[in-house]
């Protein structure tokens, strides 16, 4: 795909994820997702032909513009859209596929010190919530969720939705029909059942409360009746 059919790729996509976008010139000149893109699109051209001071000065001022901070070496996919944008982060060796997603204070971070590969590989058509975390070399498959504020350390495989801390599979979705499988969650049972016996254990307290109060009146007639 040619670069300006990439860039119109990436408007289109603002717009069809953002409903707050009424026009393609308004994403142009208001989206801070949208800039930080075309700005790495210079900067990861200027890095494939070794001009690496050039590139992260262009990558510094994208920075400081947008408040996302997405490395030269990092490559991205088309139809790419940000959403806010605050606070993402995208490592030097993340690869992102076509018509990804992200929210605001999503990091695509590494792990190791090494120059070697360290951050995230994502699929195509991810969906990364608010403030998740995905650290390490880790692949995350074709059409994955991942939820606001998870931390994902592991592989994660296609179609599928993560949650928690650290982030674990809890349904796959079939992206043809929308058809959502959701999986057993053993902690989540857990919880469900410590609540109900609390449940049942002030109901029970209330029950001998109130019974307690009843046996001094009870004394006091047998008394009056003696």
């Amino acid at each position: 795909m040619s670069v300006l059919r990439s860039i119109k790729r990436d408007i289109q996509a603002a717009q069809e994820r953002d409903p707050a976008a009424t026009s393609a010139l308004e994403v142009v000149l208001a989206y801070p997702g949208f800039h930080a893109r075309q700005l790495h699109r210079l900067a990861h051209f200027l890095y494939q032909r070794r001009q690496r001071v050039a590139a992260r000065v262009i990558s510094h001022l994208g920075r400081a513009l947008t408040g996302i901070e997405i490395h030269p070496g990092a490559g991205i996919g088309d139809g790419f859209f940000i959403d806010h944008g605050m606070g993402v982060v995208i490592g030097e060796t993340a690869q992102i596929g076509d018509n990804c997603h992200l929210y605001q204070g999503v990091t695509l971070g590494g792990t190791s010190t090494k120059r070697t590969k360290r951050h995230p590989t994502l699929g195509d058509n991810v969906v990364v919530g608010s403030g998740a975390k995905l650290i390490g070399a880790i692949n995350v498959g074709n059409n994955v969720r991942i939820g606001a504020g998870s931390v994902v350390v592991a592989n994660v495989p296609d179609n599928a939705t993560v949650v928690g801390v650290p982030g674990h599979v809890v349904a796959y979705h079939d992206p043809g029909n929308d058809t959502i499988l959701k999986l057993p969650d053993p902690e989540w049972d857990i919880i469900q059942r410590l609540e109900g016996r609390i449940k049942k254990l002030e109901k029970r307290i209330a029950e001998l409360e109130k019974e307690r109060k009843r046996e001094p009146a009870s004394s006091q007639r047998q008394e009056d009746a003696s």
